[in-house]
């Protein structure tokens, strides 16, 4: 038997007051409760610890498993872009067997360069980016090295039509128009006099003058503009043939292309 059972036989061995003994039984029945409250509250609190726990590993395992379908939807991203290339690209920018093969064997790579690129690309965005200044709006003055070609426009008389008095210049309005000058073709005729000496018997005649393509018709102007086009401005030479005959000046393709060869400096 318990010391509590049996507490109130041993107080009442010592003959005690009645009330007293109440009093006793009645605290040792409060402690009692009392202990077992505290043993259901240590219970509690021991499952909360175990569910906070388990919420834990919950939480890992769900973190782990996203960070594993974000690399899985980022290599799937890669791999269809891959196969993209190897379906819809030309024929030129197509892979062979041992090209597919080496990216194949990358395919992790690729995606750690992916990913990284990825978070790299967020961090960028997040950071302050500086407002790009535009320029302002309206028409902007054309530029000072062009070419100006005056042309001033008087009134038909220079008295007034009220009082017949001479007018006095006070100012000018001056307004500027861009104008462009199509290609021109034009032929240098060079005329080279001979002169002949009677006593001695001797011609005398100017030298003929340097030349890019020796005996060639090519004047170095139409050489400037055939290149300038091919290569800065990208024109196929059938586009300057068309040019030319526009003019009514015969080009053909294959002259333009000796042009080109021969023009250019050797390698």
């Amino acid at each position: 038997m318990a010391l509590t059972d049996r507490l109130p036989l041993e107080l009442t061995q010592f003959k005690m007051n009645p009330s007293l003994m109440e009093w006793v039984a009645s605290l040792l029945q409060s402690n009692k409760d009392l202990l077992n409250q505290v043993k259901l509250d240590v219970i509690k609190i021991q499952q909360a610890e175990q569910k906070s726990q388990l919420d834990a590993t919950v939480i890992q395992q769900a973190a782990k498993q996203a960070k594993l379908d974000e690399t899985k939807i980022q290599a799937l991203i890669l791999e269809l872009a891959y196969y993209r290339r190897i379906r819809f690209a030309n024929k030129s920018e197509q892979f062979t067997a041992e090209q597919r093969e080496l990216f194949e064997e990358s395919w992790s790579s690729d995606t750690s360069a992916l990913d990284a690129e990825i978070e790299q690309s967020a961090a960028l965005s997040s950071a302050d980016v500086a407002p790009i200044k535009r320029k302002g709006a309206g028409r902007q003055p054309l530029p000072s090295h062009l070419l100006r070609i005056e042309h001033r426009h008087e009134p038909e008389s220079c008295t007034c039509g009220q009082c017949g008095k001479d007018l006095v210049k006070i100012g000018e309005d001056i307004t500027e128009q861009l104008d462009v000058e199509p290609a021109r073709f034009f032929v240098h005729h060079h005329i080279r006099p001979q002169y002949a000496c009677q006593s001695c018997e001797t011609i005398t005649a100017a030298p003929i003058p340097a030349a890019i393509i020796d005996g060639g018709m090519a004047a170095p102007g139409l050489l400037t503009w055939v290149m300038v086009s091919q290569f800065m401005d990208h024109l196929p030479l059938y586009r300057l043939e068309q040019i030319a005959a526009r003019s009514q000046v015969p080009l053909a393709r294959a002259t333009l292309a000796q042009y080109q060869f021969m023009a250019s400096p050797p390698l």
